[in-house]
């Protein structure tokens, strides 16, 4: 007898919840002070937008450049096998071939929507690295410390889940916010926004009914 496979319990993010928590967590970023972002796209992207908006400080003169890198690890691409999707990080788009002098010196944040298996966090967060090595080894040895760029990492949600990478524990870190291991559907997926909303709602009402029946 075939057994039917469980659909995954799923949260509906609306705009105003990304808003909402990436304005909280930009109190926490604001300490990091970083003077470039790097959104991992296509899920970075409108964060780090709304985030620049946050970290607007009178200390800057103008606002913290954006700049996007692509990866890839769940989306089908042309030439790609199907034991690729999910297990390999596709590069699909960088910083240009002199990425390395773009990041010298910098205070750069990668911005992501979400640390689910952290597979694509590791590989921006390593790959970014190389890059400042490499261009590092071009300096003379004293003044290669003082142009170590120092990497940061914020995503909107954290999946409390095993990871299948680690990042450097002495990197700072910010999610917006931990959740269990549920399938996201973020507002920027959704053809249909407008029953997007309504279905997020409608899932927010049934738990607040939940916790009140349970207050009682």
């Amino acid at each position: 007898m075939a057994t039917m496979t469980q659909e995954p319990e799923h949260l509906r993010v609306t705009y105003n919840d990304v808003h909402n928590l990436i304005r909280e967590s930009a109190k926490k970023i604001a300490e990091f002070k970083p003077d470039m972002l790097i959104a991992i796209g296509g899920g970075g992207f409108f964060p780090a937008r709304v985030l620049r908006t946050f970290l607007k400080s009178p200390e800057r003169k103008g606002n913290i450049p954006i700049h996007a890198i692509g990866l890839s690890l769940y989306e089908s691409l042309p030439g790609m096998t199907a034991e690729q999707i999910g297990a390999e990080v596709i590069r699909t788009q960088w910083l240009g071939p002199e990425s390395g002098k773009i990041l010298l010196g910098r205070r750069a944040l990668i911005v992501d929507e979400v640390d689910d298996s952290r597979k694509t966090l590791h590989y921006a967060v390593t790959e970014l690295k190389k890059d400042v090595e490499r261009e590092l080894a071009q300096l003379p040895e004293a003044e290669r410390e003082a142009k170590r760029t120092q990497f940061a990492v914020f995503v909107v949600h954290n999946k409390l889940k095993p990871k299948l990478a680690e990042l450097p524990a002495d990197m700072p870190y910010y999610a917006g916010d931990e959740i269990e291991d549920v399938w996201l559907d973020y507002p920027w997926e959704a053809q249909d926004i407008e029953e997007h909303d309504r279905l997020a709602e409608e899932a927010k009402a049934k738990k607040r009914a939940e916790a009140a029946q349970q207050q009682a």
